[in-house]
């Protein structure tokens, strides 16, 4: 017992989190990869119309999420965040009506795609479709938290196909110049949609790019949680202590295809995808967790049964939330206050209106 006594202060001090904190964080990844297989049957069933996956993202968004303060930092996710966001505050509602697009969606009230996952209350920008977008959002933030002095710090994650639009570099170099507190990280699994990295990237990582800004740049497994999280906390403190921004680069795996409307099978190898299962984080951290004696068959017993009925209530919940009104469509799109002249023709939404929820 002694020689297990001495695993679990090591495990837990070697990144200066408890063991409460470590068995919340497997409990985070293991509920998104819960919710993330049930969305795909959703799908197959038809009673969503589209998944796009983050399985195998899980681990390093947990570990990067984790340092940022809840209420207080900002995130602007992109379409694999399932993780992030709850990990930031959502709940496994707030993600699958995001699915059905119901009228209390909290991310856009029904109006987005699937995937778009944001939330006012929690400080999570929502998702803009065109990639790349939510960088320049979040070097907003930080310039206004940096000029406010209110200490806070805005992180952006995106994949590495994103990672090659022009906003990131205006957004990186205007980043740097003012020191901003910022971190940028790039999930990068390898393909955008069936785009290899190799015909994406000139360079082997992405990381190698923020030399250029005059910034950090730094390369984690995207499997190792914990690696994960203590790459996340040196950026953060660092943004937050005035010191600018960090490029973080996760290399993780995309265990799915890049959306349900894709068909991997046509551009990866039956022995690629076998491959792949290795860099699978959930596996990877429950057995780390298990052999340090932190994740005990108690512990985890009682956290399949919590995540079970988690996934099974958001589901119910979701089905049974009404869709939005259609005569609320053109809210929060045109002005509804009037002045003095006619609102116009086009008859959606009441002057001055605001839908209950929002």
């Amino acid at each position: 017992m002694a020689v297990t006594d001495k695993k679990v202060t090591h495990l837990g001090e070697s990144v200066g989190l408890s063991d409460a904190e470590l068995i919340e964080m497997y409990r985070l990844v293991a509920l998104t990869r819960a919710l993330d297989e049930r969305m795909w049957v959703l799908n197959r069933a038809g009673r969503i119309p589209f998944v796009i996956s983050g399985q195998g993202h899980e681990g390093a968004q947990v570990g990067i999420a984790w340092p940022l303060q809840k209420g207080h930092d900002w995130i602007a996710p992109f379409y694999r965040s399932i993780a992030t966001c709850l990990t930031f505050g959502m709940s496994p509602r707030d993600i699958m009506t995001a699915q059905y697009a119901t009228a209390n969606d909290p991310s856009s009230g029904g109006r987005q795609m699937p995937g778009h996952y944001g939330s006012h209350q929690h400080n999570l920008v929502s998702v803009s479709s065109p990639v790349a977008t939510q960088l320049l959002h979040a070097v907003g933030i930080a310039l206004a938290a940096k000029i406010r002095k209110t200490g806070q710090v805005a992180l952006t994650t995106m994949g590495e196909g994103s990672s090659n639009q022009g906003d990131v570099h205006e957004g990186l170099n205007f980043a740097a110049i003012h020191k901003l507190p910022f971190v940028f990280v790039v999930e990068n699994n390898g393909y955008a949609i069936s785009v290899p990295a190799a015909k994406q990237v000139s360079v082997e990582d992405v990381a190698d790019r923020a030399s250029g800004y005059g910034i950090p740049g730094v390369v984690v497994d995207g499997a190792d949680v914990l690696a994960c999280y203590k790459a996340s906390k040196e950026a953060v403190d660092l943004a937050r202590a005035g010191g600018g921004p960090t490029l973080i680069e996760a290399k993780v795996t995309r265990l799915t295809g890049h959306s349900s409307d894709d068909q991997q099978t046509k551009y990866r190898t039956q022995e690629e995808l076998e491959s792949e299962k290795a860099r699978d984080p959930l596996p990877r951290f429950r057995a780390q967790l298990q052999d340090a004696g932190i994740l005990t068959d108690e512990i985890l017993g009682r956290l399949v049964t919590d995540i079970t009925a988690a996934v099974d209530d958001a589901t119910s919940y979701a089905e049974s939330q009404p869709d939005p009104d259609p005569s609320t469509a053109m809210r929060w799109v045109y002005a509804e206050d009037w002045p003095s002249e006619t609102p116009p023709p086009w008859g959606f939404g009441n002057a001055g209106g605001h839908e209950e929820g929002h």
